[in-house]
């Protein structure tokens, strides 16, 4: 992308910019409330057997939908560039995504079922929401000239962390509870009569995901212009298969796309795991319960949205690649800062005086461990927020969308392995804190090949 292409440049308006925008803040309470704070820690604690079976089993939902990424996002991605609608597209993975999200309330604790169930849920909604985000960033081209790219990718992640922080917040402060007890974290009785015995207020993280995202969703439908149609679908398929052998073609030709791909499975798995094992993690390690995982997912949520909002401009003065490499060593750095506390001992050896019983991150340990989350959470937005805009740098503009799936590709086709280190190793040392410091590796290997590409930014 050069910048002469950006004179004939035409933009959409404001409307359409917002609007797929709220694209990103209508999915997010998925990933935050099912994927990690809310829901994940339930199932872990109340609906497996024990935590060490529920983190398994997790993981290994995890890894099928990553599976079922990387098979289906490159092909329907080449369709979609074959046939030039990418709304529709969206619209179809909405509709399973939409009742999986429903699925969850019926994954109670007693059913016989409830394991399965909230298992094929979490699968199949995140194979249906990750492949509909890869429609909605191939549309960020026709938004905003190549110079604005790494701005709206931060916007919309921005505006993302932002609903999960507003959505954690309802959730935890009105309607998931202690069942110790029967109050939600700003104290009050769960709304509807929900029991919090019954973990009902977790579940419900379910339903009203569903409702976010239909009420938040809309607008994306209504204004962002789609491409023109090229072509009906069963003549596109054929194309699109041949368009995606000539993309994966390119993209092995092509070293700046190729090793950037590359470097992108390998740290992503390691984000994969960091976010999929954290509660879990902080559950084992510092006793932590359901009110403070919740509070820690908040304080995560606000640096994030902050992180979002300065890195924007970074990404566009620097480039994405410098926001992506910084964002790398930070999370290397905290994250060996976390995996050195528990509940009495901090950066390892050095022992301290345990937390007064019911009381809120009282003990140094938890407030080393939130300190250093918080940077996590700042730093990890602006990285996936400019691999968006590097692989917009990278890939040719008419196959935009295909790109997109092999982004999703490279992020997903491997997305078991951390979490399946993380097993291992946790298993064969018995302990939970070696399990984690094998996501520091794929972190440092991604960054080792960040550092292979070159960027190509508009007027150089």
């Amino acid at each position: 992308m050069t910048a002469a292409s950006d004179t004939a440049f035409v933009s959409p308006g404001r409307r359409a910019i917002v609007a797929w925008g709220f694209f990103d803040w209508a999915a997010q309470p998925f990933f935050t409330l099912i994927t990690t704070f809310v829901f994940a820690p339930y199932f872990a604690s109340a609906l497996a057997d024990n935590p060490t079976q529920g983190q398994s089993l997790w993981g290994y939902a995890t890894a099928a939908a990553g599976l079922g990424i990387a098979l289906l996002a490159p092909i329907l991605g080449s369709v979609a560039d074959a046939t030039g609608r990418r709304k529709v597209w969206i619209f179809c993975f909405s509709i399973p995504f939409l009742v999986c999200c429903w699925a969850f309330w019926y994954a109670a604790p007693g059913n016989p079922h409830g394991v399965m169930i909230a298992l094929l849920a979490f699968a199949i909604g995140t194979l249906s929401i990750e492949i509909a985000a890869v429609f909605n960033n191939a549309m960020m081209p026709q938004l905003v000239p190549s110079t604005h790219i790494g701005r709206l990718s931060s916007f919309g992640w921005a505006l993302g962390y932002a609903s999960g922080l507003v959505t954690l917040v309802i959730v935890l402060g009105f309607l998931a509870a202690n069942p110790d007890t029967g109050r939600t974290l700003l104290g009050f009785t769960p709304l509807f009569g929900l029991d919090a015995a019954t973990y009902e207020g977790d579940r419900a993280s379910g339903p009203f995901s569903a409702i976010w995202y239909v009420i938040f969703a809309l607008p994306m439908f209504l204004f962002v212009p789609d491409a023109p149609s090229r072509g009906k679908i069963g003549a596109a398929v054929s194309k699109g298969l041949s368009d995606l052998r000539h993309s994966l073609r390119h993209a092995r030709e092509n070293r700046n796309v190729f090793m950037f791909l590359i470097a992108n499975m390998v740290f992503k798995d390691g984000l994969v795991a960091l976010f999929a094992f954290g509660g879990i993690y902080a559950a084992g390690q510092l006793g932590w319960g359901s009110i403070q995982i919740g509070t820690f997912g908040i304080i995560l949520t606000i640096t994030g949205t902050l992180g979002l909002f300065l890195s924007g401009k970074v990404d566009d003065r620097f480039g994405p690649k410098i926001v992506i490499a910084f964002s790398l060593i930070v999370l290397m750095i905290c994250g060996l800062g976390m995996i050195s506390v528990d509940r009495t001992t901090v950066f390892f050896f050095i022992h301290t005086p345990a937390a007064p019983e019911g009381a809120l991150f009282a003990s140094l340990p938890e407030q080393i461990f939130i300190t250093l989350g918080a940077i996590i959470g700042a730093v990890s937005g602006p990285l996936q927020a400019s691999c968006r805009s590097l692989l917009i740098q990278l890939a040719p503009k008419d196959l935009m969308t295909q790109y997109f799936g092999l982004l999703a590709l490279s992020g997903k086709v491997t997305s078991f392995l951390a979490p399946l280190a993380v097993a291992v190793v946790t298993a064969a040392a018995d302990s939970q804190r070696a399990g984690m410091s094998v996501i520091l590796v794929f972190f440092a290997v991604g960054l080792g090949l960040l550092m292979m590409v070159k960027e190509k930014r508009a007027g150089r």
